[in-house]
């Protein structure tokens, strides 16, 4: 039976249609896909994402241990600053892609993705060397506030000055009465918060934000405009455009890896020779000059010959037109480079594109 957040009866008394999420009971849509995305592009949106885990490393040395496991570098953070950063595999692949918070030297909370929390968690507890991690994913809930309008609606209920709260920062006060970490983060591409409570008070805060939010256009928002969202910016999804088999430097995720930190980290050695060396094959975003949509999956073809494939692909909302996302040769990966994606057992024209595929004007 799938797991169900703290937020799952409000989503069916507002009609959301349910889906198995990775082993989570989650809102696909509410009224579609394309009226949510463009309320988060043009308004605010509210996202369901207390699936998500939390690991916690915790008293003396939990900043050193958790900065060994992580490709980025938090002792050149300063408290109340959070990090995005890769756990990597011994061969520079992904275990995950997470979120460092940095409270202080002696906490460091790790935000991971829901479909590998109890990978990771036991991957961290195994490499770990002095503090061990705790799962806390049980203590929290998760709301993601996204859009131009999200500050302002998130700053009417609360007496903390977020606009004080800059990207990647975050801080601790009470949102519509309840205690929150209030973090300005997101995955969609627009400015807002993701606030981190109590699961018994989640259901509170949500309906605070929907009510003070009708005089914004506020929606809630399903797991369709969040793919479709995070695909415009070339987000990358763990499970579709990276994973175990592709290294960070071939997601073009080479800023998150700090290759000179002290301590380094693990899978460091490898990024260092494949950088020097060069990378065989990257991930590029790419739009379709044929009619069609690109799918996860889909073969790229280059004269005829498959060579690599489509990770993430959609018809974007915002730019309107098919977007795709795919790891194809280095020689390939220029802008202006073409190839061909295969649809339904034809080939459509393509082209590598500037990314990501959207931004404000």
């Amino acid at each position: 039976m799938a797991r169900r957040t703290p937020l799952n009866e409000a989503h069916r008394r507002l009609g959301g249609r349910m889906v198995d999420f990775v082993g989570w009971d989650m809102p696909v849509q509410y009224s579609s896909v394309i009226a949510e995305h463009e309320a988060v592009r043009n308004a605010v949106g509210l996202f369901d994402v207390s699936h998500m885990g939390e690991i916690e490393f915790t008293g003396p040395g939990a900043l050193e241990t958790a900065n060994k496991l992580i490709t980025n570098d938090l002792s050149k953070c300063a408290d109340g600053q959070a990090l995005y950063a890769g756990l990597l595999n011994e061969q520079g692949g992904f275990v995950d892609d997470v979120v460092a918070y940095r409270f202080s030297p002696e906490r460091i909370l790790i935000v991971v993705n829901a479909s590998n929390k109890d990978k990771d968690f036991a991957w961290m507890q195994s490499r770990a060397e002095g503090v061990k991690p705790v799962d806390r994913s049980d203590d929290f809930a998760q709301i993601a506030v996204q859009g131009p309008k999200a500050v302002g609606l998130v700053q009417r209920l609360t007496s903390v000055d977020v606009s004080k709260v800059g990207t990647y920062r975050f801080t601790e006060g009470q949102v519509a009465g309840v205690q929150c970490i209030i973090s300005r983060t997101g995955y969609t591409g627009e400015d807002g918060f993701e606030l981190y409570c109590a699961p018994g008070e989640a259901e509170k805060l949500w309906e605070a934000l929907l009510k003070e939010g009708q005089q914004d256009g506020v929606k809630p928002c399903g797991l369709g405009a969040r793919d479709s969202l995070r695909t415009e910016m070339k987000y990358a999804l763990y499970g579709n455009d990276i994973d175990d088999q592709h290294t960070a430097l071939e997601a073009g995720l080479g800023w998150i890896c700090k290759l000179d930190k002290a301590g380094g980290f693990i899978g460091r050695d490898v990024l260092a020779k494949q950088k020097a060396e060069g990378v065989k094959r990257k991930l590029v975003g790419f739009e379709l000059t044929g009619a069609g949509i690109p799918r996860h999956g889909y073969p790229i073809l280059k004269d005829g010959q498959r060579v690599g494939e489509v990770t993430s692909g959609t018809m974007g909302p915002s730019v309107k037109k098919p977007i795709g996302i795919g790891y194809v040769p280095a020689e390939l990966a220029a802008e202006g480079s073409t190839f061909d994606v295969e649809i339904r057992g034809r080939p459509v024209s393509a082209v590598v594109v500037k990314t990501p595929f959207w931004k404000k004007s």
